[in-house]
C-alpha cells in the first residue's frame, strides 16, 4: 500500500456530433473535455475510511473493520464481476442508505463502496484512507461527471493497493499510465458507472480514461488518432431536460415520417465521418480552412438537430448570441435545454471572446472557455496544481 498522498484527474467529455443518430446505429464522435475532476487519496493508519465531496456537501466516514466484515461476505477475490442485485442491497447497507436512493449523492457514495472493496480486497486487510473529490464540472448536465468520478477513483484505488504502477516520476509534474494499466483502469470505471447509471454506454468512461476524441457506433469505441485540442466555449442552459424523453422525441418522429427522418440521421451520420476526416487532417497540419469547414458542420449539425425535435427556445438564444459575435455554436447531448458548444477559431481576439462570455452570462447562462481532445486521466504533483484545486481538495 502507497503511503504518500495521490492525486489524479479526469476530464468530462461532450459529444461533438451523432447525438441522437447514434441510438439508430450511426456514427458519434465524442470527445474530452479540460473541465476536470480531481482526487486526493491520502493513506492513514487510523483504521478508517473516509470520503469527501466537497460539491455535494457528502461527506461518510466508516470503521474499516465494519466494512472488513461485511465486505469479505460477499466480494470474492478473483475478476473484475458486475455486482449482484444482492450486493448493492448489501452495499447500501453499508451506506446507510434508503432501499430507493436513486438520487446522485447516494448513488457516488455506492459506486466509491464498491470501488473499495472490490479494488483493495487482495490486500492482507481494507486499508485505512481519506479520499477528496472535487470537479469543475456540473452534475447532471450531461457532461460525463459521474464517468470522471469513477475514473478517478479506479485510477486511486489501483495505485494505491499497488494493482498498477504509480507513473509519476521524480522531476515531473504531471504524468499518464501505461496503456494496459488504462485498460484496467477503464474497466473498474465502467463498473463504477454501472453503480450509478444502471446501464451505461462505457463511452464517457472511456473518454475520461483514454482523453483526446473516441468514435462510438453500435457499443464499438474506437480512439481517433492524435485530435487536435480546440479551444471552446462551454455554455450550460440551466434548462433541465430528460434524455429519455428526447430519445422517445426523435423515434417517434422516425415512426411518423420515416422517410424525412431518416435522411435526417443519415446526413448526421456524413457530418461525423466529415468532421473526423477533418481532424484527422487537422493533426497533421492545422489550417485555417479547417476551421471555417468546422463551423459549417456545427451549422449543418445544430439545423439537423432542432428537426428531429430536441431543440429548445434557450438553445436558439445561444445560436442566435454567438451567431452575431461571428462564431458557431451547436447543442451537445440530449439537447431540450441543457448545454452547447461554440468553437473559438485561433485568430479570435481575447476582447471578442470575452464580449462573447458576457453576452451569454447575460442570458442567465453559464459559461467556461476551455478546450477539448483533453487529456485522459492523469496522476499530478500536488505542488502542478491550481491554487483553486489545492483548496478544494483540502489545502494541499
Amino acid at each position: 500500500m502507497l503511503s504518500e498522498a495521490l492525486l489524479v484527474s479526469a476530464p468530462g467529455k461532450v459529444i461533438l456530433h451523432g447525438e441522437h443518430a447514434v441510438v439508430h446505429g450511426k456514427v458519434a464522435l465524442a470527445v474530452a473535455l479540460n473541465l476536470r475532476t480531481f482526487l486526493r487519496l491520502q493513506p492513514h493508519s487510523n483504521g478508517k475510511v473516509g470520503l469527501n465531496l466537497p460539491n455535494t456537501g457528502i461527506k461518510r466516514v466508516w470503521d474499516v473493520a465494519r466494512l472488513q466484515l461485511l465486505g469479505t461476505s460477499f466480494l470474492e477475490p478473483g475478476d473484475i464481476t458486475t455486482p449482484t442485485p444482492e450486493q448493492v442491497e448489501k452495499l447500501k447497507e453499508m451506506a446507510d442508505l434508503p432501499e430507493d436512493s436513486a438520487n446522485h449523492k447516494g448513488l457516488a457514495v455506492l459506486a466509491f463502496l464498491y470501488l473499495y472493496l472490490s479494488i483493495c480486497r487482495k490486500q492482507r486487510a481494507l486499508p485505512s484512507l481519506d479520499i477528496t473529490v472535487w470537479s469543475e464540472l456540473p452534475t447532471g448536465a450531461g457532461l460525463g461527471s459521474s464517468a470522471a468520478y469513477s475514473v478517478c477513483l479506479a485510477a486511486a484505488l489501483l495505485t494505491a493497493c499497488e494493482e498498477i504502477p504509480n507513473p509519476l516520476r521524480d522531476g515531473e509534474s504531471t504524468s499518464r499510465w501505461a496503456t494496459e494499466d488504462l485498460e484496467l483502469i477503464n474497466k473498474w470505471a465502467f463498473q463504477g458507472e454501472r453503480m450509478i447509471h444502471g446501464n451505461p454506454s462505457g463511452v464517457d468512461n472511456a473518454v475520461s480514461t483514454w482523453g483526446g476524441a473516441l468514435r462510438y457506433q453500435g457499443g464499438k469505441i474506437s480512439p481517433l488518432k492524435r485530435p487536435p485540442a480546440l479551444k471552446i466555449l462551454l455554455t450550460n442552459t440551466g434548462v433541465p431536460h430528460s434524455t429519455k424523453a428526447l430519445v422517445a422525441v426523435v423515434r417517434s418522429r422516425l415512426l411518423k415520417f420515416p422517410e424525412i427522418v431518416a435522411p435526417l440521421l443519415t446526413s448526421i451520420d456524413a457530418i461525423s465521418l466529415e468532421c473526423e476526416r477533418v481532424l484527422g487532417e487537422m493533426a497533421a497540419a492545422p489550417a485555417p480552412e479547417h476551421y471555417l469547414v468546422l463551423e459549417e458542420l456545427i451549422d449543418m449539425n445544430q439545423h439537423h438537430l432542432s428537426a428531429l425535435g430536441v431543440g429548445h427556445a434557450s438553445l436558439d438564444q445561444l445560436c442566435r448570441v454567438t451567431m452575431a459575435h461571428g462564431l458557431h455554436s451547436k447543442l451537445t447531448g440530449a439537447g431540450g435545454g441543457g448545454c452547447g458548444i461554440t468553437l473559438l477559431r485561433p485568430d479570435l481576439e481575447l476582447p471578442d471572446v470575452e464580449a462573447t462570455k458576457q453576452a451569454l452570462t447575460s442570458c442567465g447562462f453559464d459559461c467556461w472557455e476551455t478546450s477539448i481532445s483533453a487529456p485522459g486521466v492523469s496522476v499530478h504533483l500536488a505542488t502542478s496544481l491550481d491554487t483553486p484545486v489545492q483548496q478544494a481538495l483540502g489545502g494541499l
